[in-house]
């Protein structure tokens, strides 16, 4: 009896082993696996300005980074619901800060050392989360700083647009490898079927741009379709959950990671857990 579909990753032929260095970039699901990495010893960077959720968003980054341009004193924005504090529409609201003089300080320290890692970096892992953008003063946003909601424009990408975002990236790049993947996180705000759309449209635009040195890895698929079950979910409803989390980890670990190269990463990540606990006394 089969009680259960099983989602075959596959082989990867985009491999990531602890020779390379690794850049991962995107949603959610892109901290998740990113941070194993980085407990499991990989040269890793993760995020350097915080989550992304759309292909612009992630595209403006990759671009900053390549430019390795200063985070200016124009770009300081203040937050908005009583936060008072300062962030900028590129970063997540982790790299607040009381006055602009300390977020500039934190924002370029990390720009600084993620530029570098970038031009170095040979393997890219992007996960993707929606096609829904906010822009403001026609520039798209990474964050809305919970300022009010009447000062962005809110717009879905259509495939052709980003299809055109990731083509852009890989192309703008071509001495890296990619892996992508569509964030499994659903975003229910607008809807199941709005949902759906957007989940849809970036899977088509990314089999849009696979080839050689471009690969995809089902963490969608295996949450949506294996993992169907509630349990496999947090309170929310929509993040999946501890377990689900660590499944779809040792799925990627079999489909990017050499087969020689795992005994290590469980060695790693034990001793990663052993730095964790709290001594009693």
């Amino acid at each position: 009896m089969k009680l259960f579909t099983r989602v075959e990753p596959g082989t990867s032929t985009v491999e990531i082993s602890y020779n390379d260095n690794v850049f991962v970039l995107g949603s959610c699901f892109a901290d998740s696996v990113g941070m194993r990495l980085l407990n499991s010893g990989f040269n890793v960077c993760v995020n350097p300005f915080g989550t992304l959720y759309n292909p612009l968003s992630i595209a403006k980054a990759i671009e900053r980074l390549d430019s390795g341009r200063p985070f200016s004193k124009e770009e300081c924005v203040r937050m908005g619901a009583g936060a008072d504090l300062v962030c900028s529409f590129s970063h997540h609201t982790s790299f607040a800060r009381a006055d602009e003089a300390d977020f500039l300080a934190g924002a370029n320290a990390s720009l600084q050392d993620a530029a570098l890692r970038w031009k170095t970096c040979n393997k890219v892992i992007i996960s993707l989360g929606t096609v829904w953008c906010y822009f403001h003063d026609g520039e798209v946003v990474s964050n809305c700083l919970k300022r009010p909601q009447a000062e962005f424009e809110r717009k879905a990408l259509s495939l052709a647009q980003t299809s055109a975002a990731l083509r852009g990236i890989i192309e703008a790049n071509p001495g890296k490898e990619f892996i992508f993947t569509v964030s499994p996180i659903r975003h229910l705000a607008d809807g199941a079927h709005a949902n759906q759309l957007s989940k849809s449209t970036l899977l088509l635009a990314v089999q849009d741009v696979l080839g050689p040195g471009r690969e995809y890895f089902p963490a969608y698929e295996i949450l949506m379709d294996e993992l169907r079950d509630y349990r496999f979910y947090a309170e929310d409803l929509s993040h999946p959950s501890h377990v689900a989390e660590e499944y779809i980890w040792e799925n990627f670990i079999s489909f990017a990671v050499p087969e020689d190269q795992r005994a290590r990463i469980a060695e790693n990540l034990k001793a990663w857990k052993r730095t964790q606990h709290r001594p009693l006394h």
